[in-house]
């Protein structure tokens, strides 16, 4: 084989992997980008992680409340 053959053969192999290496790196940056937009506009959904323990019986105080007046409102004893 000749040295100038494979000298060509790697130096086109390194190019071919430079220019995917930059059109990937590009597709990024521009997915990166879409990215900051879209939570900067609000356009992502709000993680809400549900009530807490504290919420949940805060919760269930207030019907046993709501329950015992609508008994004094219907004039049963409890």
């Amino acid at each position: 084989m000749n040295l100038t053959f494979i000298l060509a053969i790697a130096l086109t192999t390194l190019a071919a992997v430079a220019i995917v290496a930059a059109t990937t790196l590009s597709g990024w940056r521009g997915w990166l980008a879409l990215r900051q937009q879209q939570i900067g506009y609000g356009a992502l959904p709000d993680r809400d992680p549900g009530p807490t323990a504290g919420t949940r019986i805060e919760i269930a105080d207030l019907k046993e409340r709501i329950r015992k007046l609508e008994a004094i409102a219907a004039g049963v004893e409890l």
